[in-house]
């Protein structure tokens, strides 16, 4: 399927602006990011299935709808987490598990040092969070985690993406839809996004 959602808003643009701005001090960079999560929920949304309940409004009985299925959001560890809340506002029934990864230096490829997930993820919408698209590695290998447990719809959702990235992600998981806040260039010669945000998790919790 190789779906690609590069989200086009004006707000989305404007707040995306503070967290590039290397300027930008740790608690306006750490809401910023927090708002965009909430922001690009609408579009991650969009084609999310209802079915119809019977309510009772103040004046009469009228059909209303309701999610089909149950919301996991899955951070990524730890930069995900600065996305959550923004998400966890706009659905606040949804559960969260977790996925922690470092990267093997001699490999180079990621490893799992944790994971944890709402018994209900199988049967529900999983939402895969990470700020930033990078090599891909880190993203390709939470989806698979996610895969094990016998999810089936899953959709990664981050701030920047480059095109190394979503190459992976395309090639090991063609069927996860990825919905980024912009698209840049490339990767520099350290594994940095250009022109990026610098190290997502050094910027969210103050550390070098």
């Amino acid at each position: 399927m190789n779906k690609l959602v590069v989200l086009n808003h004006p707000l989305i643009d404007h707040k995306m602006t503070r967290i590039r701005d290397k300027h930008t001090g740790t608690k306006e960079f750490r809401e910023a990011v927090s708002e965009v999560g909430g922001l690009i929920t609408y579009e991650i949304t969009r084609d999310f299935t209802t079915v119809k309940k019977m309510i009772e409004t103040p004046i009469c009985e009228t059909v209303g709808y309701e999610l089909e299925k149950q919301i996991v959001i899955v951070p990524i560890l730890r930069a995900g987490l600065g996305m959550v809340e923004g998400i966890h506002n706009i659905i606040p029934t949804a559960k969260i598990g977790h996925v922690g990864l470092y990267r093997d230096e001699v490999s180079l490829e990621p490893q799992v040092y944790y994971s944890k997930f709402p018994d209900i993820i199988k049967d529900s919408v999983v939402l895969v969070v990470d700020p930033m698209l990078a090599t891909g590695g880190s993203a390709a290998k939470a989806i698979e985690i996610v895969k094990s447990t016998g999810a089936t719809d899953i959709r990664y959702v981050g701030l920047v993406g480059c095109p190394e990235g979503v190459k992976r992600i395309h090639a090991e998981h063609p069927e996860v839809p990825i919905y980024l806040a912009a698209m840049d260039s490339h990767l520099n010669e350290n594994g940095y996004i250009v022109p990026g945000l610098g190290d997502c998790g050094d910027r969210l919790f103050g550390t070098k």
